[in-house]
């Protein structure tokens, strides 16, 4: 429905004065931030325990079987030693009796460790990068608890 001229004519200020109260209203506030109150203490570590990542890595390797498995360790070596001066062989002997398998390998890092620690009689846990050693650096910020 459309309005008539003269009616529109008084809406149109009507709307720019509620508009313009309503930014009046919206100024921001300034937001007042406390000085933090911190200090620095230490507290005695208790006990210290690494967290370990373990790795598995999987590779081929060449593994052999032995040619005679009953023969003694000296006279495998003597056989071995004369295998190694035959030039032509030696290659093609090992290579009936030694074949590629995958063979997997475990590797455990350090990726953290989990501290306990007491201070003023009460006891915490917390996780850090490095070993703190016997007593650790803590942080202390007091604030009042808002409403």
């Amino acid at each position: 429905m459309l309005l008539p001229r003269h009616l529109a004519a008084l809406c149109l200020p009507a709307g720019l004065l509620a508009g313009g109260a309503a930014r009046a209203q919206e100024t921001p506030r300034e937001v007042v931030l406390p000085v933090e109150n911190v200090r620095y203490d230490y507290a005695q570590v208790l006990s210290v325990r690494p967290v370990y990542q373990t790795l598995r890595t999987t590779s081929m390797e060449r593994v052999c079987d032995p040619r005679e498995p009953a023969i003694s360790a000296t006279l495998a070596r003597v056989m071995n030693a004369v295998r190694n001066r035959a030039s032509d062989g030696d290659a093609a002997g090992d290579a009936k009796n030694c074949r590629m398998e995958p063979v997997v390998k475990e590797h455990r890092r350090t990726i953290a460790y989990d501290v306990d620690y007491m201070y003023r009689g009460a006891k915490f846990r917390t996780r850090m990068d490095r070993d703190p050693g016997y007593r650790l650096r803590i942080r202390i910020a007091i604030a009042p608890q808002p409403f």
